[in-house]
């Protein structure tokens, strides 16, 4: 491993010197560095996202993040190490049921990262509600997972309720577009994000389609588009979709902006749409890699890259639970800790409100400039 993770000494240092893992049941009173029993330092987190298939990009960024977080935690900690147990659902709500109840039935899994997408996060989280097993998401975005009364399901960033009137402002404001043009690809996450978007942009929009997931000849859409006369397209799906989207787009001489949101927000949509990539707009509620230097540092140095998306809310998720499990936190008393919870991570202050809300929410907008996704600042 080449990265030391001297980052992680002021940032989370103080959460992490809490205690080591604790006895069976939360007791920490006779934990040390290398105490507590076989029980409770035998533990794991789960991560539960893509992590192959179309999508399976933006699960990766998410569990380099979290294993960043384990190598922290399990350096402080080498006599009671925790364990990552991967759930790959590809992205496939009808996986996700499965999943959770195979991750519910391994008694050493007591929190969960994920589910990654707001699809499976739907089909899963009511089992993890049941089974009391939490759930803290750094990346689902649809508005309604909060309201269903799951009081094991966090969010660790903004949802889409303020994802989509920034990316609406930008489009009105910034972009200064008369003729927005509103698409979707019917799943939970594009559509929730895309109704808002309309709502916010009002008359203004001269258009709407739907296209559906796996889709790959856009040209019905293209003609609609082309006939509005729109001077920006806003599109919420995921990459897979736009790339092919934009490029037929710009073959058919479409000249406006095309505004995409984090679920485009990754290299393969550049690598996909080749020069056509060029000028989208991307909305995501996640930090640019400059806002957590550090943290970009020893991501780099473990994996050769900068950090991507939601790379960091994947850090901070895992840190979360990874400070319950030094605190003497079981699955059963693992709900209140998070819940409590108010301390900085390398994306934002880490805590949540009574419906498992981030408490601290920012969009920053980004742009595909020569072939590079690049930050062009917070959307006020």
């Amino acid at each position: 491993m080449r990265s030391t993770l001297k980052f992680a000494v002021p940032i989370v240092a103080a959460a992490l010197a809490l205690g080591a893992c604790g006895t069976k049941g939360g007791d920490t009173s006779s934990a040390g560095a290398s105490g507590g029993s076989q029980a409770a330092c035998d533990l794991k987190i789960g991560m539960f996202g893509a992590l192959t298939g179309p999508n399976a990009n933006l699960g990766i960024y998410i569990q380099n993040g979290v294993n960043l977080a384990l190598d922290d935690y399990n350096k402080k900690h080498p006599n009671c190490q925790v364990k990552l147990e991967n759930y790959d659902s590809q992205g496939d709500p009808t996986q996700a049921p499965g999943l959770a109840k195979k991750a519910i039935d391994d008694k050493k899994v007591v929190g969960i990262v994920g589910p990654a997408f707001s699809g499976e996060s739907k089909a899963a989280d009511p089992l993890f509600n049941e089974a009391g097993l939490v759930t803290i998401t750094p990346s689902a975005t649809n508005p309604k997972l909060a309201d269903n009364g799951w009081k094991t399901f966090f969010r660790a960033l903004g949802n889409d309720a303020t994802q989509g009137p920034a990316a609406a402002k930008y489009i009105k404001d910034t972009l200064k577009a008369t003729k927005p043009f509103v698409m979707d690809d019917a799943s939970e996450y594009g559509k929730g994000l895309a109704d808002i978007v309309r709502q916010d942009l009002g008359s203004a929009v001269v258009g709407n389609d739907t296209i559906q997931q796996k889709q790959t000849d856009f040209s019905a859409s293209v003609t609609k588009v082309k006939a509005s006369g729109a001077d920006a397209l806003f599109y919420g799906g995921y990459s897979p979709e736009a790339a092919p989207l934009i490029k037929q787009l710009r073959d058919a001489g479409w000249k406006g902006t095309f505004v995409v949101a984090d679920g485009v927000k990754d290299q393969s949509f550049i690598d996909n749409a080749k020069t056509a990539a060029e000028g989208t707009i991307i909305t995501c509620p996640c930090v640019p890699a400059d806002v957590a230097p550090e943290f970009a540092a020893a991501y780099k140095a473990k994996f050769g890259q900068d950090p991507n998306t939601y790379s960091g809310e994947g850090y901070d998720s895992a840190t979360i639970l990874l400070d319950g499990i030094a605190a003497g936190k079981t699955r059963a008393t693992m709900v209140d800790f998070v819940k409590s919870y108010d301390k900085k991570g390398v994306t934002k202050q880490l805590k949540f409100d009574a419906k498992g809300e981030s408490a601290d929410i920012k969009v920053y907008a980004y742009k595909v400039e020569n072939g590079k996704i690049v930050s062009v600042g917070e959307i006020k």
